[in-house]
Formats: structure tokens, sequence, C-alpha cells
């Protein structure tokens, strides 16, 4: 039996967006975010955060501290009893200036591969889950992998209702919370 999951940006929807977190010191979580997990856990849905992470690219911060960073913003949801059930995020960007990461991949969004190794590698099935985010890049990945999509107010979501062009996302939310009741709704 295949798993139903929401893919989650963790920029401007999971925590604050402060253009290329480099520092534990620097994420600050939104408060409604470990609620809004907790509500999509019950209802059954993996939590996977799936995130363009150019700051490695750019040489801002390697891996290791970007895992780092990961496993603290974990520790911090579980204290509130949410859960992230996995990391996927592309270290790749084409003007990067760390020469291993200067490549066109399939892992940056909008581009699906990030969601697609996830489904693969967690047994869900995309047309049962959602894509969650503040960039139109997130709506475009959400139909590009064939998942349903929120796009939020939150980070950049302001802009990026400006800039949907003809993507159209199934629902936009002022934030995670109001879009985790949507999807827990039976959207």
């Amino acid at each position: 039996m295949a798993n139903r999951a929401v893919f989650l940006d963790r920029d401007g929807t999971i925590i604050e967006e402060v253009n290329y977190l480099r520092r534990i010191e620097d994420m600050i979580v939104f408060p409604f975010a470990a609620e809004a997990l907790r509500k999509l856990q019950a209802a059954g849905f993996l939590n996977i955060v799936v995130s363009n992470q150019s700051a490695i690219a750019r040489g801002y911060l390697d891996e290791a501290d970007l895992k780092t960073i990961h496993e603290e913003l974990a520790r911090r949801l579980q204290r509130e009893g949410a859960r992230i059930d996995a990391f996927y995020y592309c270290p790749h960007h084409v003007e990067a200036t760390v020469e291993k990461y200067r490549v066109v991949c399939e892992c940056r969004k909008p581009r699906p591969g990030l969601i697609l190794q996830a489904a693969s590698d967690l047994h869900i099935d995309v047309q049962a889950s959602f894509v969650v985010g503040d960039r139109v890049f997130d709506v475009g990945a959400a139909r590009e992998a064939g998942c349903r999509s929120v796009l939020l107010k939150t980070g950049y979501g302001q802009t990026a209702l400006k800039e949907l062009g003809d993507l159209e996302p199934d629902y936009v939310a002022e934030n995670l919370l109001e879009a985790a009741k949507w999807i827990v709704k039976g959207n």
C-alpha cells in the first residue's frame, strides 16, 4: 500500500525566510509549524521536506552544515510533537561558485526530481500527495510530479502570487497551518 505525503518547502514554509540560512542561530521556526505538521501526521501523511539549497553551490555552507541545520530543525519540531519524516534537498545551481555543484539537474525545483526520489524511496502515491511552498517553482514541481499544490502567502508567497502565469495552485493559504487544515479536510 502506498503512502500519502505532504512535500514541504523549508524556507518561508516551516521556517522564516532569511536569505540563505547558514547558521542554526538564524533559524526561526514559524510558531504554527509544529501544529500544522501534527495535523498532517494525525491524518496519515508523511511530512517530507523538499528544498532547493543553492547556498551549498554558492559556497555559503557545506552539506555537513546543512545536515546539522536539518537535525536541529527536526529536534525543535519533535519537542512539540511534530515530525519530519525525511529531508531531500538539491545542492545544485547552474551558476554555482563551487564547481562540483554547477550542473543542470532534475532535482532543482521546479523539476520534480526530489519529489520523485522521495516517492520511490518511501513508496508514496504522488497523486494522493501535496506540495506546499511559497514559490512559483513549488507549484511547478507539484505539476511536474503529479501532486496537488498549495501556495503559501508566507516567505516569498506574496511575490509568487504575481508571478504564477499559467500555473494555478490548487489552493492558496495564508500559512502552513491553514494549508494543513485544508489538506486534512479531504481535498
